[in-house]
C-alpha cells in the first residue's frame, strides 16, 4: 500500500498505550444495578481514552446499566491535574498514578482514586529501523517473536550522540532519537522523560538529589528534539503518515496499534509487514486511576469496572484490566498478538521530580 493511502486511514485513526491494581470486591461485579436516577458525570480525560468513550458498548453500558450520562472534555493529564479549573467536573481520569500526587499537591479535594486500566509504554518503529537496533544489540527477539530494547543500551546511544547514518547503517538524518510528545503537555512524553531519566541515572529511580544533575541532560534532548506533539493520538498518525525518514521511532502506548487495527482490519498485514512494536525492559505502565472529586464519580467507577466494560476495552482497544482476578487473554484481540503479562516495569519518580522536569523543558 501506498504511504499516502496510509496516511489518508490514519486521519481517522484514534490513538488511545500487570502493574498497580485496585483492591476490589470482584463479588460486587456482577450484581445488579439499583434502580437509580439518571445522573449526569462530569469529567476530565485522557485523549488516548477518546475512542473507548465512543465504543457503543461502553456507551450502552453507562448509560442503560448505570444511567450515566457523561460530559467529558478531553485534557491531558498533567493540565487536568495541576492548571485546569475543576469546579463544576465530578471526575479527573488522567494517565498516570503521579497525576494524582499532582492533583493533591495543586489542592484539588480528592475523595478517593481508583485504577481502572494499564497500558504499558511501548516504541513504534518502522522494520529497517528495528533491524538496525536488532543488528547493534539494541533489540531482541524474543523465543515469543516479541521484540524488546534494552533502555540501558538506547541511553548510550543517546549519551554517546550515536547518528541513524553513521552509526546504524539508515539513511535517516541526524542523531538517534526516540521521539515523544510534549511531556508538558502529553502524558506518554511525560513517561518516556521519567524513564528517560531513570536510564541516565544508571537505572535507578531518580530523587530530588538527583536533579541537579539530571534535568540538564533530560532538558537537553527534548530540546533537540525540535516540534514535539501535544497529543498521543497526534504522533502515532504522524509516525504512520510522514513515514520513516521524519519519525523513525516513537513512544507510544501498547493499546495505540490494537485500537488502529481494529478500526482498520484490512491493513493489518500491511502494518505487520512495516512497523514493529518494541517492549523497553524496562518500561513504565500508564496506569488510569479515576480521580473522584464527588460523590457522583462513584457511579461512574463503579460502571467502569462492570466486567462487560473491561471485556470491551481489553479486546476493542487493548487496555489491560486494573482488576485483582480479572485476567486479559490475548486470543481475545482479533487483529494483532499482545503478550499476556509485561514484567520488567520501573515506577515513575515522585510527583516532586517529575514537576522539575515538567518546568525544565516547558
Amino acid at each position: 500500500m501506498q504511504k499516502s493511502v496510509l496516511g489518508i486511514v490514519i486521519l481517522g485513526a484514534v490513538a488511545g498505550v500487570t502493574a498497580a491494581v485496585s483492591l476490589l470486591d470482584l463479588g460486587g461485579l456482577t450484581r445488579s444495578v439499583d434502580r437509580r436516577d439518571p445522573i449526569t458525570v462530569s469529567i476530565y480525560y485522557g485523549g488516548e481514552k477518546s475512542a473507548l468513550l465512543r465504543n457503543e458498548k461502553v456507551q450502552e453500558i453507562l448509560e442503560r446499566r448505570y444511567k450515566i450520562t457523561l460530559d467529558a472534555t478531553k485534557a491531558g493529564s498533567v493540565e487536568m491535574a495541576t492548571s485546569l479549573p475543576v469546579a463544576g467536573r465530578d471526575c479527573l481520569w488522567p494517565s498516570n498514578m503521579v497525576a494524582v500526587e499532582l492533583a493533591r499537591e495543586n489542592g484539588r479535594t480528592i475523595l478517593g482514586s481508583e485504577t481502572i486500566f494499564n497500558s504499558p509504554i511501548v516504541f513504534y518503529a518502522w522494520a529497517d529501523v528495528a533491524d538496525a537496533m536488532i543488528s547493534k544489540g539494541v533489540v531482541t527477539k524474543r523465543n515469543d517473536d516479541f521484540l524488546t530494547a534494552d533502555v540501558a543500551k538506547i541511553g548510550e546511544l543517546i549519551a554517546t550522540e550515536a547518528r541513524w547514518k553513521e552509526d546504524l547503517g539508515l539513511n535517516i538524518y541526524g542523531p538517534f532519537k526516540v521521539f515523544s510528545t510534549h511531556p508538558a503537555k502529553s502524558n506518554s512524553g511525560n513517561i518516556w522523560s521519567g524513564l528517560l531519566a531513570t536510564v541516565l541515572n544508571k537505572g535507578r529511580t531518580p530523587t530530588e538529589d538527583d536533579l541537579d544533575m539530571l534535568v540538564p541532560q533530560v532538558n537537553a534532548y527534548f530540546a533537540a528534539m525540535g516540534h514535539m506533539e501535544a497529543s498521543s493520538g497526534d504522533i502515532f498518525q504522524n509516525f504512520l503518515k510522514q513515514g520513516m525518514g521524519a519519525r523513525p521511532i516513537i513512544v507510544g502506548y501498547e493499546n495505540q496499534m490494537v485500537e488502529f487495527l481494529a478500526q482498520n482490519a484490512r491493513f493489518a498485514e500491511d502494518i505487520s509487514t512495516r512497523v514493529r512494536v518494541i517492549y523497553p525492559e524496562p518500561t513504565i505502565f500508564a496506569s488510569h486511576p479515576l480521580i473522584s472529586l464527588t460523590s457522583k464519580c462513584k457511579r461512574l467507577s463503579e460502571a467502569l469496572i462492570d466486567l462487560d466494560l473491561q471485556a470491551a476495552a481489553w479486546a476493542d482497544h487493548g487496555f489491560r484490566t486494573g482488576l485483582i482476578g480479572v485476567e486479559n487473554d490475548p486470543n481475545d484481540i482479533a487483529e494483532t498478538s499482545l503478550p499476556e503479562t509485561v514484567n520488567l516495569v520501573v515506577p515513575m519518580p515522585s510527583a516532586n521530580v517529575m514537576e522539575a522536569i515538567i518546568e525544565a523543558v516547558e
